[in-house]
């Protein structure tokens, strides 16, 4: 149930580069969070270059044009979880997509089941149904 809204450079990936990105921070997802395969929501929003200013907070990291700012709304998660999918996702994004981890930027939002609805007017966490 993690919604994950990938912000890059506008004409920065191919169809084929950004079904990657999707598919391999879906699968870190899934391995640090432990939800269901089906729990997939993802969004991508391209930006022209003037559009996205992505710093380093002066922390010296080097950014390119293939910067990757993923903002993931979800249900609380552990310590643990949270710099166990960072780490994760840094890894196989570099391995699978060829991402520099100096390339990629996370913030995650986390909010409460009653937050959620997947349809059908009902809060399917508050209902029982998930």
């Amino acid at each position: 149930m993690p919604l994950l809204h990938f912000h890059i450079v506008k004409g920065s990936r191919t169809p084929d580069e950004l079904k990657s990105l999707l598919d391999t921070a879906h699968g870190a997802m899934l391995e640090a969070f432990k939800v269901p395969p089906r729990d997939r929501y993802q969004i991508v929003s391209e930006h022209e270059p003037t559009h996205m200013i992505i710093e380093d907070t002066g922390l010296d990291i080097p950014r390119t044009n293939k910067v990757v700012l993923l903002q993931v709304v979800s249900r609380p998660r552990s310590k643990e979880q949270i710099e166990n999918f960072y780490s994760l996702l840094a890894k196989e994004l570099e391995k699978g997509c060829g991402l520099a981890p100096s390339d990629l930027m996370v913030s995650i939002v986390q909010n409460s089941d009653e937050h959620w609805s997947f349809g059908l007017g009902r809060a399917q966490f508050l209902t029982g149904d998930l």
